[in-house]
């Protein structure tokens, strides 16, 4: 991009005495998007049975959200830039509404797949617009720790959340009304940003960078997909492989046209900056192991410990808790006199600690003193690491590129979940496989032998999803050398763009 930054003042805001309650506006309608991406996991039995879904399409519930979400989020930062964040963030919310609606009215499968492909695509609106919003509305270094903190709790306990909701929906209404559920949240998130957002107007003549799109969210929607299918049909599939190799194409592709693009979707100064860069591999590292922990917990409370619906979601309390702890009195209240990775590296090493621990789980472990603990420990290292992350991707951006840098924050949390959960299931039920097969010799034992292997499955994965936190650790310690934010300046100080 040529030029140099224009020199647009930041937003007004903090004089606001209104911006706590448009932090709620925010925080709701994110709540709401991070809350769909688990919801309807364990509503997904109901569903199937009731519009006869096979059991190799029922993916696609999960997988076309995801899929949508993850694959057009920079657009969606790019076009809350263009058009303007506020306006955006109610198209978003009004979108993601109608989609939900017509979900939960599903008659068929492809009807609610592409309901869910509406929802992603409306939430890869949304999100981003959000999350700029928040960092446009709060400068003040104290008051954006805060506001962050309550933010990045709710980005790292919705997906709990999501499987608590679901399981009281599922068990006392019906699997519908984890769909209709989104739509009293995004009407009162909509009357509530009409009322107390404020935001400058878009970029209104520029435009779209139509190939970056077409590149760029080709190469990671061929990305996600390929994990995805990496799962049932293996990853020497022809397909599959493909896929990666198209993908490679494509983000390659997407880079160099980038540097070439007079009005790139992704200015590449973005991610140039070593904090900011760091901060995305950090929470792509982290979600890969917290998605893969959250799909295996989930399966091993219900299907060897024979939890109910609500029971499951209600063992994941403590974790929402302890993120709620980690995030809001930790994390916010040091950020502000430490530098970021202080917080990202102990929490990634608490996180991976919790994971190791689990994988000393067996099919008659007490969820009391063996799992319990490792909840704890995750919810705490998530709760430190989510919210520094989020504040520092998001500080010193110029206006004008605020919503694609929060669209790039929330891309690599929806990467990092597609990865993850496609990633750590091969590798377990691979190892599940091989291990029942060379132990199933005595048929009176089938049942405990294939309980056992599914917890030996469970646990290898667990194994490398922990060594993908010590990996996360190593690069926030590396990568992430902010200091602290000071006192006696905005944190938000815009980065100038570089001469071309």
């Amino acid at each position: 991009m040529s030029g140099t930054w224009s020199g647009e003042p930041a937003a007004p805001t903090d004089a606001d005495p209104r911006r706590w309650w448009g932090l709620v506006v925010i925080a709701l309608a994110q709540l709401m998007v991070v809350l769909d991406a688990t919801i309807v996991n364990i509503a997904l039995p109901s569903a199937q049975r009731d519009l006869g879904m096979s059991d190799g399409n029922r993916q696609w519930v999960i997988t076309a959200y995801t899929l949508a979400f993850g694959g057009l989020l920079l657009l969606g930062g790019r076009v809350a830039d263009l058009v303007g964040r506020k306006r955006t963030f109610v198209i978003g919310l009004i979108g993601f509404a109608a989609a939900s609606a017509l979900g939960g009215a599903a008659a068929t499968p492809a009807m609610l797949f592409g309901a869910r492909a509406l929802q992603g695509v409306f939430a890869a609106l949304l999100a981003p617009s959000a999350l700029s919003l928040l960092s446009t509305t709060f400068s003040d270094p104290r008051e954006r720790a805060r506001a962050f903190g309550i933010y990045g709790t709710l980005a790292a306990s919705g997906a709990a959340a999501g499987f608590i909701v679901g399981g009281v929906l599922t068990e006392y209404l019906n699997w519908r009304w984890c769909l209709y559920v989104n739509i009293p949240f995004a009407v009162a998130a909509v009357i509530g940003a009409y009322t107390l957002l404020r935001d400058r107007p878009g970029h209104g003549g520029a435009r779209l960078d139509v190939p970056g799109v077409l590149l760029g969210c080709g190469g990671l929607v061929a990305l996600v997909y390929g994990f995805g299918e990496a799962q049932p049909r293996g990853w020497s599939d022809p397909l599959v492989l493909a896929l990666f190799a198209g993908s490679v194409v494509l983000l390659a592709a997407f880079v160099w046209w980038q540097t070439r693009a007079p009005m790139p979707l992704l200015p590449l100064h973005i991610i140039r900056d070593r904090n900011r860069a760091g901060c995305m591999v950090t929470m792509m590292l982290a979600v890969i192991g917290m998605f893969g922990m959250f799909l295996f917990m989930t399966y091993y409370l219900q299907v060897v410990l024979a939890y109910s619906p609500l029971m499951t979601g209600l063992a994941f309390l403590p974790m929402t808790a302890s993120i709620l702890t980690g995030s809001t009195q930790i994390s916010a209240r040091l950020l502000p006199r430490v530098g970021p990775r202080m917080l990202m590296v102990p929490g990634m090493l608490l996180a991976s600690g919790g994971m190791v621990i689990l994988t000393q789980m067996t099919v008659d472990s007490s969820y009391a003193s063996e799992i319990l603990p490792a909840l704890i420990l995750m919810g705490l290292g998530m709760g430190l690491t989510f919210m520094p992350v989020f504040s520092t991707a998001t500080a010193g951006v110029a206006p004008r590129d605020s919503g694609v840098t929060s669209a790039t924050v929330n891309t690599s949390q929806q990467i990092g979940g597609s990865i993850g959960t496609a990633l750590l299931n091969t590798i377990a039920t691979g190892t599940s496989a091989s291990w029942i097969a060379s132990r199933l010799t005595d048929p009176t034992r089938r049942e405990q032998v294939v309980r056992e292997g599914i917890v030996h499955g469970y646990t290898v994965a667990i194994w490398v999803a922990a060594g993908i936190m010590l990996l996360a650790a190593l690069v926030a310690g590396l990568m992430v050398t902010a200091k602290a934010p000071r006192h006696d300046a905005p944190a938000d100080e815009p980065v100038p763009e570089p001469v071309a």
